[in-house]
């Protein structure tokens, strides 16, 4: 068994896997910890479970960038559609009116539906619900899904089923 690197590399990279939260980044300082201990390529692939070459590109990757290249980089994502100022615009209109008083029939709270219907009617562009609750997200509200509540529900008969509830739940207890 070759080692491959000094003591200190050894240690930093041991106290760099015991902090790493993400099993995947985990993973990688595990294979390069073995790498610098003297284990070739094939046999960290098997102890491991990634492919050899992925264990020489974590080599080159450490050589080149250290311990800051092992981690995930972000990944930008698709780039936003609507502008900023489309946004703010839309911002107000969800805070500030009603979909009624937008065009919409005579509906009183914005659903995700919705601010797409008014995001395609606006601007042109088309949003999955999801699409739509991450953008949300991004301009700062939280989403919330409706709670469904019996229209014709007779507040007398729920109040007496609670109470009639509360007195069976004693009796069993």
């Amino acid at each position: 068994m070759k080692i491959r690197a000094t003591q200190e590399e050894l240690n930093a990279i041991k106290i760099a896997m015991d902090k790493e939260k993400v099993a995947r980044v985990y993973k990688r300082y595990q294979a390069l910890y073995l790498f610098f201990s003297g284990k070739s390529c094939n046999e960290i692939s098997d102890i491991i479970g990634i492919t050899a070459i992925t264990v020489c590109n974590l080599h080159k990757t450490y050589k080149k960038e250290g311990l800051a290249g092992i981690p995930d980089k972000s990944i930008p994502g698709r780039p936003v559609r609507l502008t900023q100022e489309q946004r703010n615009v839309l911002k107000q209109v969800i805070l500030n009116s009603v979909p009624s008083d937008v065009g919409f029939s005579t509906d009183f709270n914005w659903t995700a539906g919705l601010i797409g219907k008014y995001i395609k009617r606006e601007y042109g562009y088309d949003y999955s619900i999801r699409g739509i609750t991450g953008l949300l997200k991004r301009m700062g509200f939280s989403y919330t899904r409706p709670a469904y509540v019996l229209a014709k529900a007779d507040k007398e008969k729920q109040e007496q089923f609670v109470q009639n509830f509360e007195t069976v739940k004693k009796t069993l207890e």
